[in-house]
């Protein structure tokens, strides 16, 4: 029988993300979907993995993948695996039974900072549901506005991630985006096969959240790269605040607004709506 919204507690669900297995985003959301009575597998790179949009990277020994048992705070009862591998890669895995059963959707989070506009193309976060959809699974990437950006400037040459780290992680409002990616799940097993939920959720608590708003993907980032110095033999870059002004309507603009924000989308395909002049190239068979 597929698992649908109604008997949820059939429903099994792989857990994974890119900040690592040791992030306190994971703990919070693998929680959270055990305590609602679903099925849970956590499997999460060994190490850091952000930015790996849907990147098929592993460590390899002897010719096998590198994984390993964990035990995640506050998660007794969760089977939990460290793997070095990206997300994406993980995703694969998981759907060839290499942690149990092949689950019957993905959560990736709770992602360190938001990953909302145009840069959901360069997020792990993102990557692993869209790997997962693309199998025909549903997906849903949770992510938690902790990024303040403001803190960098490319003159400086510093980065805001930089600022996230004077900041203990524990204190971050964690459970806020668990319990909304959870509420979402009904939801979003209502919608076609291969549908992915991108949800980002202020980092507050969820009374101070006004509320869920669906919107479209910003034109750019929450953040922008910036070359901070050039030299011989080397470029150093600086992550700055996006200077572009924010658009009604779209997931940076509810964020900034303190409202909960999902964007509905879809892997790759075929653009139908695009017709090519095939005619109208020459091809020439190459002279030998």
């Amino acid at each position: 029988m597929t698992p649908t919204a109604g008997n949820h507690q059939r429903m099994r669900i792989l857990i994974t993300n890119d900040d690592g297995i040791e992030s306190p985003g994971i703990r919070t959301l693998a929680r959270t979907a055990a305590h609602a009575g679903y099925e849970v597998v956590v499997a999460a790179p060994l190490s850091e993995s952000s930015g790996a949009s849907a990147s098929m990277t592993a460590v390899v020994q002897d010719g096998k993948i590198v994984s390993e048992g964990r035990e995640l705070a506050g998660c007794k009862n969760i089977p939990a695996y460290g793997v070095a591998a990206s997300p994406a890669y993980i995703v694969l895995l998981a759907l060839r039974d290499a942690f149990g059963p092949a689950p019957d959707i993905v959560l990736s989070g709770i992602n360190r900072g938001a990953n909302a506009g145009a840069a959901v193309v360069h997020s792990g976060t993102v990557g692993a549901c869209l790997t997962a959809a693309h199998a025909g699974l549903h997906g849903l990437a949770v992510s938690l506005d902790v990024l303040t950006p403001a803190a960098a400037s490319a003159s400086s040459g510093g980065a805001a991630i930089a600022a996230l780290d004077r900041i203990d992680d524990e204190q971050h409002h964690w459970i806020s985006g668990a319990e909304m990616a959870i509420k979402l799940l009904p939801s979003l097993m209502h919608t076609p096969p291969g549908t992915v939920y991108n949800l980002n959720v202020p980092d507050l608590h969820v009374d101070g959240i006004r509320g869920l708003r669906q919107a479209s993907l910003a034109r750019f980032g929450q953040v922008q790269m910036s070359i901070a110095e050039a030299g011989d033999g080397y470029v150093r870059t600086a992550v700055q605040a996006a200077e572009e002004n924010l658009d009604p309507g779209t997931d940076l603009a509810a964020l900034a607004e303190n409202f909960a924000v999902v964007t509905p989308i879809r892997a790759p395909h075929e653009d139908k709506n695009i017709r090519i002049n095939i005619e109208g190239v020459l091809v020439q068979s190459p002279a030998y």
